[in-house]
């Protein structure tokens, strides 16, 4: 006669099942923290090539050379031809969206279309009609968007985006790109972009 073993089934212990369950929750909230810090990361890259693109546009407003429309009698001299930054320009929008996005006008002086050839958003041939988080700001010579110490008085400028990701509307996350006249005339721009509360 031949005897058959069985071998015993045996299951996993109520211990062995908590480890598992345990590791299963720290790497789901690594994974949650990871995507949100992933978002937020996305939606603070638009602020940052943004302003760039503002920094740039009114580097290259400056480097225009202006001289006035001007009838000369004969024998006459024109106006030498001057390099000035842009004026000032409108937020927009006028009030910071709470994390949602705002969609631009793009009717004819609203928005980015606002202002004249030598003042804002025209000047800067800046325009944006794509969906953002920001309040994007470029101001002169003035009162600034952000609390940036290497923001000067006179001979500058600062690109800004003003955000609340969060929606809480106490916390805003403002970059800003500052740029200044030198002594020699040339327009140097700031070689970081300046960051509060990046992720708020």
């Amino acid at each position: 006669m031949t005897k058959q073993f069985r071998g015993r089934a045996r299951g996993f212990t109520l211990v062995e099942l908590m480890i598992v369950v345990a590791i299963i929750g720290v790497l789901a909230a690594l994974a949650i923290y990871g995507v949100r810090r992933y978002l937020a990361s996305a939606k603070t890259s638009e602020a940052k090539n943004t302003i760039g693109a503002i920094s740039r546009n009114a580097n290259a407003a400056y480097e225009r050379e202006n001289a006035p429309s001007e009838t000369l009698s004969e024998g006459a001299v024109s106006a030498q031809a001057a390099h000035a930054l842009c004026t000032s320009a409108t937020t927009v929008p006028a009030t910071v969206p709470k994390g949602t996005k705002y969609q631009p006008k793009t009717a004819e002086g609203t928005d980015y279309d606002a202002a004249s050839q030598t003042a804002g958003w025209k000047c800067l041939k800046f325009v944006m009609s794509q969906p953002h988080y920001y309040q994007y700001s470029y101001t002169k010579d003035g009162a600034v968007a952000s609390s940036n110490p290497a923001v000067c008085k006179t001979g500058c400028y600062e690109a800004a985006a003003k955000g609340d990701l969060d929606a809480d509307g106490a916390t805003y996350g403002v970059f800003a790109v500052t740029g200044e006249i030198s002594a020699t005339g040339s327009l140097k721009k700031s070689s970081q972009v300046y960051i509060e509360n990046e992720y708020e």
